[in-house]
């Protein structure tokens, strides 16, 4: 393996507080060095990176890569490539596939499809219950053997406070944390956007934030009383957000994330009934994208995750009611990031880094998210400047299923590199 040294960017990392012109030497799969004026060893590839960003490679909790049972919207191949190009170099696997991830050979099966695929690292999730179902739980023990580094039914809310409270005492055993997709499905009523102004108005059955707000107060409930580690994905609404800040307030071991369009949309872009705004949570008021942005600001939203929900074209092709909820997220995380959160006033690009890198990797307890001394090799080369226009046709992705079609972005991925092997590097145009 060459070594690698990038010469003369700006390197971001959050986790030394390191922010300034400086050279990043790779050596062996590893970071060997961070400094000015490094020299580069014989035979080394030399990247020169004036004018660009360089920062640990994006970690991203919470995707869907489909592969066992759904190879037509994506694969393991497909996902993690997707994620290369997006600037992503880690990646957890959500376990609602067909079968479900929930025994230690499916674990296999993913980290082999992941490994084999040389592109952004992929960490399988664990099923909290068997099959997704909610009644029993699964066999957490063989699952952490064979790989995973977090539990969940994403998809699927554990209904059963008695089951959620057990994988909590459970999953604090193996020192991982239980990821919870918070819904009351009595309360979401079969809703398919968010119960609002617009969903009067389209004639569409509304889910209210409630319905999410009271599964996020349950879980901290519950993780207070456990001591387990809770994390909240896709936070949507401004009542969990609050409902986090105080549970962060008495000590209670709870994370949670915000995905881009959370963050980016609200419901008005369901407006001519387009499929491709409607996911679950789905998209909320002006007042809740301000709060979620705030959360991401103070810190009480810790990560940027971007529950990449791939659907083949013909399954978004249908009325607004039958269509699968969920967007792409992994080729437009960075640049909504930049666009919206750096461009709009709400974080600084280190803050943004360490919503998608640095704290991430730290609440999975993955390898990653820094340019330490002796770390992983896990690095992304960006041009912050640079604004793009998103083209669908262009994704890495095998599905294109996204909102922002057409909308111009900030923050161009020029290089991924993954262990000091670059796995993914732009055109050039």
């Amino acid at each position: 393996m060459r070594p690698v040294l990038l010469k003369g960017g700006r390197v971001i990392d959050p986790s030394q507080d390191h922010d300034g012109i400086a050279d990043v030497l790779i050596v062996d799969g590893r970071i060997e060095a961070l400094g000015k004026n490094l020299s580069a060893p014989d035979g080394a590839e030399v990247y020169d990176a004036t004018a660009k960003a360089v920062a640990p490679g994006l970690v991203d909790l919470h995707v869907h890569l489909r592969e066992p049972g759904h190879e037509d919207a994506e694969t393991v191949a497909t996902g993690a490539g997707a994620a290369a190009a997006g600037g992503f170099t880690a990646v957890c696997a959500m376990p609602n596939t067909d079968p479900v991830t929930d025994n230690q050979a499916a674990v296999g099966f993913i980290v082999k499809q992941g490994t084999a695929a040389r592109a952004a690292r992929v960490y399988p999730v664990g099923a909290i219950s068997l099959g997704q179902e909610g009644k029993q739980l699964a066999e957490f023990g063989g699952m952490v053997a064979a790989g995973i580094v977090a539990v969940s039914d994403d998809g699927h809310p554990v209904v059963s406070s008695h089951l959620m409270r057990t994988a909590l005492e459970y999953a604090r055993s193996f020192g991982i944390p239980v990821a919870e997709h918070c819904e009351d499905p009595f309360l979401s009523g079969g809703g398919v956007m968010h119960e609002g102004s617009v969903s009067t108005r389209l004639g569409l059955r509304g889910v209210p934030s409630a319905s999410e707000e009271i599964m996020v107060a349950r879980n901290i409930l519950l993780a207070e009383l456990t001591g387990g580690h809770v994390h909240l994905c896709h936070i949507s609404t401004r009542g969990s957000v609050e409902l986090i800040r105080q549970g962060k307030a008495r000590g209670v071991n709870v994370t949670a994330e915000a995905t881009p369009h959370h963050f980016a949309l609200t419901h008005v872009a369901c407006e001519g009934y387009d499929t491709n705004a409607k996911m679950n949570p789905p998209l909320r008021e002006l007042a809740d994208v301000e709060a979620v942005r705030e959360g991401l600001k103070d810190g009480t939203l810790d990560a940027i995750a971007t529950d990449h929900a791939p659907h083949h074209y013909e399954s978004k092709e249908r009325e607004f009611d039958d269509a699968p909820f969920g967007v792409v997220g992994l080729e437009t995380a960075l640049g909504l990031g930049v666009a919206e959160l750096v461009a709009g006033g709400y974080l600084s690009l280190p803050e943004l880094i360490a919503r998608m890198s640095t704290r991430p990797a730290d609440i999975f307890h993955l390898p990653g998210g820094t340019l330490r001394r002796g770390a992983v090799a896990d690095v992304v080369v960006f041009d912050a400047d640079r604004e793009w226009v998103v083209d669908p046709a262009r994704f890495r992705s095998k599905s294109r299923n996204t909102p922002f079609a057409g909308r111009t972005l900030r923050g161009w991925v020029e290089r991924t590199i993954v262990g000091g092997q670059t796995v993914f590097a732009a055109e050039r145009d």
